[in-house]
């Protein structure tokens, strides 16, 4: 690169400026530790070790101490927190010496006092200072007119374009990233271009063109794009209910029907993620690593300073963050047509499989598409990594990690089970998370439900019992798991931080708000105290307003559904919306509800699939919805955008895609000829919907009840739940007991997380992030701090942008026209057992496997 020029290491910022000893302590009376070495501790750069020593110098010990106190509370066992620095605090507590003659331990009260420093102007956490700005200007325009007619300009553009095209096969997506990276040259071109004329409002002035267009105007329109990239769950239900070729109900083509629900489900995630802020949004240990991304991107083309920083290359990289995103952002963009269409064998680089592609143990253990995908090099194509939207430059290695573990134990449950023949297994493939009959071939549920669509028991005893593959059947049992342990885990290692929320949440009630109990007080929180709090009755309005929509769609139309299952799925989503949200804030992981959805959904209204997915819509649906724009609020607190000013554009910018995405339904529904058929036009085949259909029909009508209940085939996996529970104890008691360093970086929720990562998935996309994430989150952040404060965010934000763009591109200019490349590159990873899977046993014709006709009920 042009900017990274070399330098001698005596200029470089990161230097030492005065003489230090072999053992990295000044040379003076009272041995204090070198700037360097406190870096190193601490985790700091040079420049927030100057701001901290500043605060340090006017502090107490008295001060000091009760501050400390409460960061050994919250971080003691906070995996994102360096557990040297934990030790030092407990040296410093636990030692009533220090306390009664401190000058003979002034080193490690001057650490102590820069630590409570940094923690109060600044984040604990390098990743967040790394991107996150401890300063604010209450006079930055924020939410002008210009970046609102932006935000909602986008809203309309993202709504229309993931509705339409969410029923063709394949599917395209613009995410939010898109949106921000367009954002920013339209916001420039409207501050060279607009007039300064407007209008005072309140006493506040509002114009066309209040000056340079800032990074909180930016930000506004990147959160109006997030709540508009993913059109309401509920259009799945009223495609399935609408069809002919389905429950064929007419009624659920009417648009008010349309929009009540999908008003319901929206509007109540986001009730619940407001009621919640002050669990997963306040707190500074609540990182959410996705939203560092965001702004990583947004400081890069906001932040003038260009600091030069020591890179492991051996040279001072002097590049800025905006050079150093247009450069990695045009390498990827073109890298990427290499994996994704031009030698497609990159992306699935399943190389072993093409010794042999008929060889069945081969395959079943290496085989990108249809195997385990135990291979040491599986791709070199960056979005197989992102597959579960966990970048490894994004979430902490030790998540990565975590992850890593489970898949390779599973993957040993998998390859056991299908390989014994354990539940008839060996007829099916080992890694599909499709539903099978006694014959091997898919799951027809018609043969199973009357013309209702409700459950008949005569076809299905006539029928077939529903078989799941190894892969799929594992992914149950630690989807199981991971439930259980989510409750344990949230008590065992955070109930310090939910009570810490439940005291910030009822004194927000109280008449005297200056009150400090229950209060965060990092300088975040500070910052945004400046500004109008959003009362909690707003949220719980919010809240009420879309449960009476959800219950007046439900009980107006005849859906044969209790409007209780609203209250029946919230319930779920409050249990566990708290534990969900913090594991995914610190570590990027998030565990969904909607195997569980379906499964209680299904045991409780067995034989009625509709009821079954209104339960899992407010119960699964809502939560992730609460999950997503709980993150969105990080953003704006992380921003420092007024929260009215994100209250409002979230409503906004939710309620104008809720419109636009069912207007463009009901086009579809009426205007496309043999849509969701094989002969519909433009590929507009409803692939999703299928799938959505078919699971519908086998939980909801089938129920989960025959399949994991008494007297059914996979009873035994319900041992998954018992199992979670208790893990979290036993990885808690081990920590307390042994007190090692690589024992508080394990994480059960996140190993359960791993080890579900299966059917359609496999090792060959989870094990390629684990030394990417070493080496960045490892090697990097400890050696070359300042380099990957400065860089390894906007990487991130570089490739993922890249890869959005270009893959709109492909879509729109060759796969729309169906332009391929035939050549080997291209065929060799559809040839054998990676095109059709093979299977350990075969059924003879007329022949079935599994209990015989009239032996399940």
């Amino acid at each position: 690169m042009s900017d990274a020029i070399e330098v001698e290491k005596t200029i470089a910022s990161q230097g030492v400026a005065e003489k230090t000893g072999s053992d990295g302590y000044r040379d003076s009376d009272v041995e204090y530790p070198s700037d360097a070495k406190v870096e190193t501790d601490l985790n700091v750069t040079e420049n927030d070790l100057a701001e901290a020593k500043e605060l340090a110098s006017g502090m107490s010990l008295e001060e000091v101490r009760p501050m400390i106190e409460r960061v050994l509370i919250i971080h003691e066992n906070d995996p994102n927190f360096p557990y040297s620095i934990i030790e030092r605090i407990k040296a410093f507590l636990d030692n009533d010496a220090i306390f009664q003659d401190p000058e003979k331990h002034a080193a490690l009260i001057e650490e102590m006092k820069l630590e409570a420093a940094l923690i109060t102007v600044n984040s604990p956490y390098a990743e967040v200072r790394a991107v996150v700005d401890n300063h604010d200007d209450v006079n930055m325009p924020c939410g002008t007119i210009r970046a609102w007619a932006i935000g909602m300009g986008f809203s309309v553009l993202l709504a229309f374009i993931n509705q339409l095209f969410s029923i063709r096969q394949p599917a395209i997506t613009v995410q939010a990233n898109v949106v921000q990276l367009l954002a920013y040259p339209l916001g420039k071109l409207a501050e060279k271009t607009l007039p300064d004329v407007g209008f005072t409002l309140w006493g506040t002035r509002h114009s066309l063109n209040p000056g340079i267009f800032s990074k909180k105007e930016h930000m506004l329109i990147t959160i109006m794009a997030n709540v508009s990239v993913n059109y309401p769950y509920t259009n799945n239900i009223i495609w399935v209910q609408y069809l002919p070729s389905y429950f064929n109900q007419s009624y659920a083509g009417q648009f008010s029907y349309q929009i009540i629900l999908g008003l319901a489900t929206n509007f109540i995630g986001y009730g619940m993620a407001g009621i919640v802020r002050r669990f997963l949004v306040y707190p500074s240990y609540c990182v959410w690593p996705a939203s560092l991304v965001t702004i990583a991107l947004n400081a890069a083309f906001h932040n003038d300073r260009n600091i030069p920083v020591e890179s492991p290359f051996g040279k001072i990289f002097t590049i800025s963050r905006v050079k150093f995103f247009a450069a990695t952002f045009a390498a990827m963009f073109v890298y990427f047509w290499f994996p994704n269409f031009i030698f497609t064998a990159l992306s699935v680089f399943s190389w072993m499989t093409w010794i042999a592609p008929t060889n069945l143990n081969l395959s079943t253990i290496t085989g990108f598409n249809n195997g385990l995908g135990i291979n040491p090099l599986p791709t070199w194509d960056w979005n197989t990594l992102l597959f579960d939207s966990t970048d490894p430059l994004m979430i902490p290695f030790f998540s990565t990690f975590n992850k890593f573990i489970g898949a390779c134990i599973s993957a040993c449950i998998i390859a056991a089970i299908w390989y014994t023949n354990t539940w008839n297994t060996g007829y099916l493939p080992i890694n599909s998370n499709r539903v099978f009959d006694n014959t091997g071939g898919i799951y027809n549920v018609t043969n199973a439900v009357d013309d209702r669509g409700l459950f008949d028991p005569v076809k299905y005893e006539n029928y077939s019992f529903p078989f799941l593959a190894a892969g799929n059947l594992v992914v149950y049992l630690f989807f199981f798991g991971i439930y259980a342990a989510t409750v344990s885990y949230a008590y065992l290692y955070h109930r310090h931080e939910i009570a810490l929320g439940f005291k910030n949440l009822f004194n927000s009630f109280r008449k005297n708000k200056d009150s400090e109990v229950g209060r965060y007080q990092d300088v975040h929180n500070r910052l945004m105290s400046k500004y109008l709090e959003v009362p909690e009755w707003w949220y719980t309005l919010v809240l009420l307003v879309a449960i009476a929509f959800g219950c007046a769609g439900i009980a107006h139309w005849e859906t044969y559904t209790s409007p209780g299952v609203v209250f029946y799925g919230l319930a779920l989503c409050a249990i566990f919306i708290i534990p969900i949200g913090m594991i995914k804030a610190m570590t990027g992981v998030e565990v969904t509800l909607n195997v569980l959805a379906e499964f209680i959904g299904g045991s409780w209204v067995a034989g009625n699939a509709l009821a079954m997915n209104f339960f899992k819509s407010f119960g699964y649906v809502t939560c992730a919805h609460a999950v997503s724009f709980s993150n969105d609020l990080k953003l704006a607190h992380y921003v420092k955008i007024p929260p009215r000013q994100t209250f409002s554009s979230q409503m906004v910018g939710t309620l104008i895609s809720t419109f636009v995405s069912v207007g463009v339904l009901n086009f579809q529904m009426n205007q496309i000829p043999g849509v969701c058929t094989v002969n519909a036009p433009n590929r507009f085949t409803c692939p999703g919907i299928n799938t959505f259909f078919t699971a519908s029909v086998l939980w909801g009508t089938v129920g989960p009840i025959k399949v994991f209940g008494r007297g059914g085939m996979y009873t035994w996996l319900l041992a998954g739940f018992p199992i979670g529970f208790v893990v979290p104890f036993i990885f808690y008691y081990m920590n307390k007991r042994f007190k090692k360093t690589w024992m508080r970086q394990m994480h059960p929720v996140a190993m359960f997380y791993g080890a579900l990562s299966w059917a359609p998935y496999n090792m060959s996309y989870i094990w390629p992030a684990v030394p990417i994430a070493w080496y960045s989150w490892v090697y990097l952040k400890k050696r070359y701090l300042a380099f990957w404060s400065k860089y390894n965010f906007v990487l991130s934000a570089s490739f993922s942008c890249a890869i959005a763009v270009a893959a709109i591109i492909i879509f729109f200019s060759l796969q729309w026209s169906e332009i391929t490349i035939d050549w080997w590159g291209n065929s060799v990873t559809a040839q054998g057992c990676e095109d059709t899977a093979c299977v350990l046993y075969e059924t003879a014709e007329g022949e079935y496997f599994g209990p015989r006709i009239g032996e399940f009920h």
